[in-house]
């Protein structure tokens, strides 16, 4: 097995639909990627698969895309970018998943995709992480700001 490198050539990939992701990557390996190196802050496999169903939609008021970084054909970062259909009162898109292998942290990788979704997005963009993340710090850096403290009541 090839190992990673913080030097090595990072492509980064823009995919919008399933058939695509799939034959070229795989969209089972993409979750299990996000699973496994979203570590403590992630979802299970099924709330994963499901942001990335809602980003190929074509319903009206879906979309979004998922960002692949590869180093050959290894996957060292990825995430996924959903549309909310909710311009002018909630931002226009939710970076719900980031990750990036934990071999090549601090070799700019997340920086790079979330220059990227920027770049990609149209209108503002949110996302949710938690207090005790270091990634708040990348966050922060890159302009994001926090806005509101996040309440959720949950239905038993």
């Amino acid at each position: 097995m090839k190992l990673l490198t913080k030097t090595e050539k990072t492509t980064i990939k823009r995919f919008e639909n399933f058939e695509r992701i799939d034959k070229e990557i795989g969209i089972d390996r993409i979750v299990e990627f996000l699973h496994t190196n979203l570590e403590e802050y992630g979802d299970d496999r099924s709330a994963i698969r499901r942001s990335m169903d809602y980003a190929f939609s074509d319903e009206k008021g879906k979309g979004g895309f998922v960002l692949v970084a590869m180093q050959g054909r290894k996957i060292v970062g990825a995430s996924v970018l959903n549309d909310t259909g909710m311009k002018g009162y909630i931002p226009e898109h939710i970076l719900v998943y980031i990750a990036v292998d934990k071999a090549v942290r601090g070799a700019g990788i997340g920086k790079r995709l979330v220059e990227q979704i920027k770049t990609l997005c149209d209108g503002d963009i949110a996302l949710h992480v938690e207090q005790n993340n270091p990634a708040r710090f990348l966050y922060k850096k890159m302009g994001f700001k926090t806005k509101y403290a996040e309440m959720r009541f949950a239905q038993e």
